[in-house]
């Protein structure tokens, strides 16, 4: 449909959907997450994120941490120590999105069963060359 059709122009669309948007993608992003979920417990510092976080790069986790620290979800604090110690902290509105995480979560796990027993009906009405498990 081209834009005239939609009635909406292209400067509301930037203006109103665009801010929402990357507010979306970053806190739904797959790190962005796992950040947060496993920050959620107290400070946790750099090399316990890596640790706990399987499969992430050391340069991931700190583009992902400066994203999450410069869009006011993380406060990171330096210790003066030899080595320096840095710890990641949720701030209130990051706590605050972990609770609705943990709602999505839930939803999930009770739901999940029902979404697999789904995805099986449709391929097998939609897409017969999968078959059935040998």
């Amino acid at each position: 449909m081209s834009q005239g059709n939609t009635g909406v122009t292209s400067q509301v669309v930037s203006a109103e959907g665009c801010p929402v948007r990357e507010v979306l993608d970053r806190v739904a992003g797959k790190w962005s997450v796992m950040i947060i979920v496993a920050a959620a417990h107290g400070p946790i510092r750099f090399t316990e994120l890596e640790r706990s976080i399987e499969g992430i790069s050391r340069r991931m986790l700190t583009l992902t941490l400066r994203n999450l620290e410069r869009d006011g979800l993380l406060t990171r604090t330096v210790h003066p120590t030899v080595p320096p110690k840095v710890e990641y902290e949720l701030t209130p509105v990051a706590r605050e999105l972990h609770a609705s995480l943990l709602g999505l979560t839930d939803w999930a796990e009770r739901h999940r069963v029902t979404i697999a027993e789904s995805r099986a009906a449709y391929d097998a009405e939609h897409r017969p060359e999968l078959g059935a498990p040998l």
